[in-house]
């Protein structure tokens, strides 16, 4: 009969083994020849038992619950010509609405003056996403580096989900369905709520795209580091570590793919994995699989402002809709 062993019991024993080699060497009982060949040849073996341990320790997908019933419109231009605005809204919450319709409110350019008018309103209105568009009241279509006052404060001052229309003066055409959805992140394995949200957007028969680049710059920058370390193996040592940066996410994905077929989703998820570098590589692949909307998170535990892959992508990332978390 197989054992199956925790990784929290295992590594109590490795610790363990090694604090008991340690305390012995420093009470001189273990002599110098016993020593050497318990720290040239044990301690090789329980790296490698470590190293296998944790290999074999994967992120699985775990599904969230994802539910929006109340949404909120906030333009800068009068409620009749924000028509078109939430037609599109609609659009991308095409596969939400068609099991629970949204109820929709509207803040117009005469219902709020500045960033604290606007989160009362928010609070107020009891919504579970902010649907909303670059530069509000800061009109600035031909300068397009900033998101503007309104957008950066409510992607990390609220919980809710911000979908972030393109400007309505760009004339970007408006998004008719959401058949193809791209998840993006720099550390996309056990981020479960970012799938799942994504999942949720892709219309049934459509394709899901969970994609992870690495940035093969900073490899390069540990790859140098490493061939300057006389014990370390600098071929090795580089293969290893691109294969293992790539087969987390892939397995990751793979997790995705099956529970999400178990749950009966007709939807169709696709792995996109590789080594890059972000801006870039991520244009091509909007381009090339003709993304629909794009999911991204915006919120870091560590800082205030956005998440750091997240801000230039959704300052550049103008034509097609993102899906803030």
């Amino acid at each position: 009969m197989a054992v199956r062993m925790s990784w929290s019991v295992a590594n109590g024993y490795v610790s363990s083994l090694c604090g008991a080699a340690v305390m012995l060497r420093q009470l001189s009982l273990i002599p110098d020849p016993a020593d050497a060949y318990f720290w040239q040849f044990g301690m090789t073996n329980i790296d490698q038992f470590e190293s296998v341990f944790k290999s074999a320790d994967k992120a699985v997908f775990s599904p969230s619950e994802i539910s929006i019933k109340r949404g909120l419109l906030v333009v800068d231009i009068d409620r009749p010509s924000a028509e078109p605005l939430l037609k599109s809204a609609h659009n991308v919450l095409k596969s939400f609405q068609a099991s629970h319709p949204i109820d929709w409110q509207i803040i117009d350019d005469d219902d709020f003056d500045s960033v604290d008018d606007l989160m009362k309103k928010i609070e107020d209105s009891g919504t579970e996403l902010i649907c909303m568009y670059r530069n509000l009241k800061t009109r600035a279509t031909k300068y397009p580096y900033t998101l503007g006052t309104f957008v950066d404060v409510l992607t990390q001052a609220t919980p809710h989900p911000v979908l972030l229309l393109p400007d309505p003066e760009a004339n970007h055409p408006i998004t008719k369905n959401t058949d193809r959805v791209m998840a993006i992140t720099d550390h996309l394995t056990g981020d479960n709520r970012l799938v799942s949200f994504a999942a949720a957007l892709t219309e049934p028969g459509g394709k899901l795209f969970l994609t992870h680049v690495e940035d093969e710059r900073v490899l390069n920058k540990f790859n140098s580091t490493i061939s300057k370390i006389p014990l370390l193996n600098t071929e090795t040592a580089e293969q290893s570590i691109r294969q293992q940066l790539l087969k987390e996410p892939i397995d990751y994905i793979a997790s995705c793919r099956k529970i999400i077929q178990e749950q009966g989703q007709d939807i169709t998820v696709e792995a996109i994995v590789t080594m890059g570098h972000y801006m870039n590589d991520y244009r091509r692949l909007l381009e090339e699989h003709q993304i629909d909307v794009l999911v991204l998170n915006t919120k870091d535990e560590e800082q205030l402002a956005m998440h750091g892959l997240a801000y230039p992508l959704t300052v550049e990332l103008r034509e097609r809709p993102l899906m803030l978390l």
